[in-house]
């Protein structure tokens, strides 16, 4: 029996792999936006810039938690087809 899903449809968790993508580039780039004062020796940006920083994080759980999605509907969706 072929496998009735599409190509171009989207998995489950694909949205929080995309969007876990997005926060952490963002967080990336704060973090080089907050480091450049400190290698050329000018006043540093304000601590909330530190925070953002931190997107990286969030980022990276997110998409953690959409991969593990994921993996969960490809366990249910397996264990359907048996």
């Amino acid at each position: 029996m072929p496998d009735k899903t599409q190509t171009n449809s989207a998995a489950p968790g694909d949205r929080l792999i995309r969007a876990g993508a997005v926060l952490f580039f963002a967080g990336a780039l704060a973090t080089l936006v907050t480091m450049v004062p400190l290698f050329l020796d000018t006043t540093p940006f304000p601590t909330y810039m530190f925070g953002l920083s931190m997107l990286m994080g969030v980022g990276f759980l997110v998409a953690g938690a959409g991969v593990l999605r994921s993996i969960a509907a490809g366990r249910r969706q397996a264990r359907a087809g048996r």
